[in-house]
């Protein structure tokens, strides 16, 4: 009997097995073993998608010759599709194919993707000719072919953001109390390799990209990307593996069916009474079973059993439901508020790949005679922030709040974000403040004319260090949260749920950024966002997402007071 529980606790008891399909060995995988790894793989594709995104809306207005508000338009709707196409991940790796294969798959077509772009900015007849340094014109064909690498690197992004964070986390034990309070550590050095590989991206590779080629300076992303792919297959025998659960899309329409179909029927007070599984396991594969919850009651519902549910002592998902299958409903019911408060800080983070690369273009960008600092490169400030902050919350701030507050992590995962909405409001208030001394001197000496002021370019730095410090607060506690609080068969799901907010972020600036422009253009005037910057009023810009940016965080206060934590009852095993 002694000998049967000790080979009981050598393994997982989270439902994880290794790469054999076996149930996975605790002493041999996962844990800080596999996570090398799956950081390894994080860095170097965040630096592949840095190297290239932090300087395209430069490329869309000097080598695909745009206007400063149109390539501002498709950095934005490009980088929010990047953040869209997660779901199409997602979907695929909660349901069929499991994180691995999808990171696998999805990073494959990442390097077709990185290394058609290498080609379409170095190959003659597939790049732009140009006349000068920033006067060239591209054809409608080499256009194409531009987009074309740019949105198959979306796709490829699609399979790897909502599953790499997620895959690390499922290194961890749920059921293993050392393990777990290391997975949330986990999130935070995740967030800080993810920010290595920006900071080698905003510095070196911008400046490549501005003094060598265009060509060259995407073909190291490329070769990076490579370099991402053999670092996860080489971890693949510590990997700790989830199994697909089936599609959560229609377990959740199962419910939603089910549930109208009862709509005259009384729930029972006594909700013991309602549909679960005899057994200790879910009957979803992958996933614990779930306590109830009252809120939502409607779709109760769906497990309240009557005798037509039965056809030949078999039960009808789409006419009766478990428990458990109704609370993964309601767990995502809850996240969508707490998820549509993430898109106004999103907008407010896309400003680094747009208006501030634009704003800076504006200021004196000379370190000494002979260098010159790019614009995009200012970003390494949002990264060094960000490098700075991630031990200081886990080493300091963690420990120092543990002891007021009596919470394992120290803050709750809410808190941590709503302090980092608080923030980016400064961060706002910041650039718009700086644009507005920025105008002021252009006015003062007549420089409306001038490609920059004698400003320096270094005066953006702390809009950039503001906006690095509200990410380790937010972002990654939005990372741990919807993870935490998803139904265990669909954190990948919920993982992209928590990056369509970037998504919707970069798609609501850039609307706004079209409406500020239709509007502030009327009756001839150059408005807000003119080409030439020192025409223009881009502080109001900021300023009315500063506003945006109070009321928002007052609706996450009042969402935040209001939400209900997931309750997973038992184990996988």
């Amino acid at each position: 009997m002694e000998i049967e529980m000790e080979n009981k606790d050598i393994y997982t008891k989270d439902g994880t097995t290794d790469y054999r399909g076996n149930p996975a060995n605790k002493k041999e995988t996962g844990t800080w073993k596999a996570c090398p790894f799956i950081l390894g793989n994080e860095c170097c594709e965040r630096l592949a998608y840095y190297g290239m995104s932090s300087n395209l809306v430069l490329y869309f207005k000097h080598r695909l010759h745009q206007h400063s508000a149109t390539a501002s338009r498709n950095n934005l709707n490009w980088s929010g599709t990047c953040y869209i196409t997660p779901l199409i991940g997602a979907f695929l790796a909660d349901s069929y194919l499991g994180r691995y294969w999808t990171i696998a798959v999805f990073s494959i077509i990442y390097v077709i993707g990185m290394t058609l772009l290498t080609m379409s900015a170095s190959i003659s007849g597939l790049r732009p000719t140009c006349y000068s340094k920033d006067d060239c014109r591209a054809t409608d064909a080499e256009s194409a072919v531009f987009f074309l690498a740019l949105y198959t690197v979306a796709l490829g992004t699609g399979g790897i953001k909502p599953c790499v964070s997620s895959y690390g986390a499922d290194q961890f034990d749920d059921t293993d109390e050392v393990e777990k309070k290391h997975k949330s550590s986990f999130f935070n050095w995740f967030y800080l390799s993810i920010n290595i590989g920006a900071l080698i991206a905003s510095s070196v590779l911008v400046w490549v990209q501005e003094n060598v080629s265009w060509g060259l300076g995407f073909g190291i992303p490329a070769a990076a990307m490579a370099i991402a792919v053999i670092s996860f297959f080489s971890g693949t025998r510590l990997y700790r593996n989830q199994k697909p659960g089936g599609s959560a899309v229609t377990r959740i329409a199962q419910v939603v069916v089910a549930a109208f179909r009862k709509y005259q029927i009384e729930v029972p007070a006594d909700k013991a009474l309602l549909y679960e599984t005899a057994d200790s396991e879910s009957n979803i594969k992958g996933s614990r079973k779930l306590d109830h919850t009252d809120d939502f009651r409607f779709f109760d519902k769906a497990a309240v059993e009557i005798q037509s549910d039965h056809i030949k002592d078999s039960v009808t998902p789409w006419k009766l439901c478990t428990v458990t299958q109704v609370e993964e409903l309601k767990a995502i019911i809850r996240l969508l508020p707490i998820w549509a408060t993430g898109i106004i800080f999103a907008a407010v983070y896309s400003q680094m790949g747009s208006l501030f690369v634009l704003q800076g273009e504006t200021l004196d960008p000379n370190m000494g005679p002979h260098f010159k600092i790019p614009s995009a490169s200012l970003s390494i400030f949002d990264t060094i922030s960000v490098i700075i902050w991630v031990p200081i919350y886990d080493r300091i701030i963690v420990p120092t709040t543990r002891k007021f507050t009596g919470h394992k992590n120290g803050l709750t995962q809410l808190q941590r974000m709503g302090i980092g909405l608080v923030i980016s409001i400064f961060a706002m208030l910041s650039a718009g403040g700086l644009e507005l001394i920025r105008l002021g001197i252009v006015k003062r000496h007549n420089y409306y004319d001038r490609d920059y002021i004698p400003m320096s370019i270094f005066w953006q730095v702390p809009q950039y260090f503001l906006i690095g410090c509200a990410e380790v607060f937010t972002f990654i506690g939005q990372l741990e949260f919807f993870y935490e609080q998803a139904p265990d068969a669909m954190r990948s799901m919920c993982s992209a749920l928590a990056l369509t907010t970037v998504a919707l972020g970069n798609y609501l600036s850039s609307l706004l950024v079209t409406i500020v422009t239709k509007l502030s253009t009327r009756h001839g005037k150059l408005g807000w966002i003119p080409d030439n910057l020192n025409h223009g009023h881009l502080h109001y810009f900021f300023w009315l997402l500063a506003i945006l940016s109070v009321l928002n965080l007052g609706a996450f206060l009042l969402i935040a007071k209001w939400y209900t934590y997931k309750r997973p009852v038992g184990t996988l095993r």
